[in-house]
Parts: structure tokens; C-alpha cells; sequence
């Protein structure tokens, strides 16, 4: 059987962790000092280790495989997490062709079925609920010829995003497609000048 044994508690971090990989070189050994000087320090950051094991990262002793290295290469990192997934659940996929889009109540019953009583369900869940995380980042588009799925926004070299790149630019801004809107609370006046002047400033400045 094709399944895995290992999962993540800290699902939410899963998008962190391959990000923090790519802004860093590929270790001789990848260890729990490794994951401490990416600054996961916590014990259950250790869980990620099995997984990356199971998706075929790395081998048994923490070394990196030739999957780790390719996923390194940032044009093709997510479609190379989505081999790295397809071969971990290989049952999975079997039964459903499109496990990628299930989510995490469908991954589990299908799971459960899968591992036949060998696991406790609190076990599966986790192993479910970790799968669907690694497909939300993950891109299965170049096997499937599904559209891609928008990424997670690039980091810069250290792994973390640059806050700078929240800033709008300076200067003319262009919108697109992109509609705002702009609530004006007017002044208790009668006197029909004031309401020229303010609509005559919005035509001036709003166009």
C-alpha cells in the first residue's frame, strides 16, 4: 500500500516551511538543527521531517534526494512538490483521479476506506488534513492540464516576504479592473456653493 505514515499538527505552517526551503541551500543532512536555524523551533516543526521523508525529499538518514534539489529550482518547485504528492498517496489518486481538489472531510472517509482499520481516525484526519494542505500549494497543472492555481507570493533570498513589497508605488496609480468606491459625508449646510465646491474638487482630482 501507497499511503503515508507521516503527517504535520501544524498544517498552516506547510506553505512557510516550502518557502523557507527555497530561500536557503539544500543541507548534507536535513535535521532538527537544520529546521531551528530556519527558525522553526518548536517540536512539532519536527513533524515536516517524516513528511518530507514520505514525499520523497528526502531518504531515510534526512539526505537530500534528487526531488529536494529539483524542487530548488523555482520554476518548477510547486509542479515538483505535486510528483512528490501524487507518489506519497498513490492509492489515493487511485481511487479518485482529482484527490488533489478534495477536501479535508473527503480526503478522510476516502483515506479511511484506503487504510482499512490500521489506523485510528484522529491518525487519518491528520494525515488528511496535511495531504490538503500540500495540494493547496502544490501545482498539479502540467500533469492534469488543469489551470494552475495561484501561488503563494514569492520570498525574497532570506525566506521571508519583504515588507517593502506591501507599499503602493508612488504616483500615478493604475486600478484595471478594480472598483472602489468612496463614501463622502457632507457637511449640514444649506448654502448650494459648498456642494459645488466639493463636487467640483472630486471631478479635479477623481477624473
Amino acid at each position: 500500500m501507497a499511503l503515508p505514515d507521516s503527517y504535520t499538527i501544524k498544517t498552516g505552517a506547510i506553505p512557510v516551511y516550502f518557502e523557507a526551503f527555497l530561500g536557503a541551500e539544500a543541507p548534507e543532512r536535513f535535521s532538527t538543527k537544520f529546521l531551528e536555524n530556519l527558525e522553526f523551533t518548536s517540536s512539532n516543526d519536527r513533524l515536516i521531517i517524516g513528511v518530507l521523508k514520505e514525499l520523497g525529499f528526502l531518504n531515510t538518514d534526512g539526505v537530500p534526494q534528487d526531488r529536494y534539489h529539483e524542487f530548488l529550482d523555482k520554476s518548477r518547485s510547486w509542479t515538483i512538490l505535486a510528483e512528490g504528492i501524487k507518489e506519497a498517496y498513490v492509492d489515493l489518486f487511485a481511487v479518485n483521479k482529482e484527490a488533489d481538489t478534495l477536501d479535508i472531510e473527503g480526503a478522510f472517509n476516502k483515506l479511511k476506506t484506503l487504510y482499512k482499520g490500521t489506523k485510528k481516525d484522529t491518525v487519518i484526519r491528520n494525515i488528511a488534513k496535511t495531504f490538503v494542505a500540500l495540494c493547496e500549494v502544490a501545482d498539479f497543472s502540467k500533469s492534469t492540464g488543469k489551470k494552475a492555481k495561484p501561488k503563494i507570493q514569492d520570498a525574497t533570498d532570506d525566506g521571508k516576504s519583504d515588507p517593502k513589497d506591501d507599499k503602493l508605488p508612488e504616483g500615478n496609480v493604475s486600478f484595471g479592473a478594480l472598483q472602489y468606491h468612496i463614501n463622502i459625508v457632507l457637511p449640514d449646510t444649506r448654502d448650494q456653493a459648498v456642494f459645488d465646491s466639493i463636487f467640483k474638487s472630486l471631478r479635479d482630482h477623481l477624473g
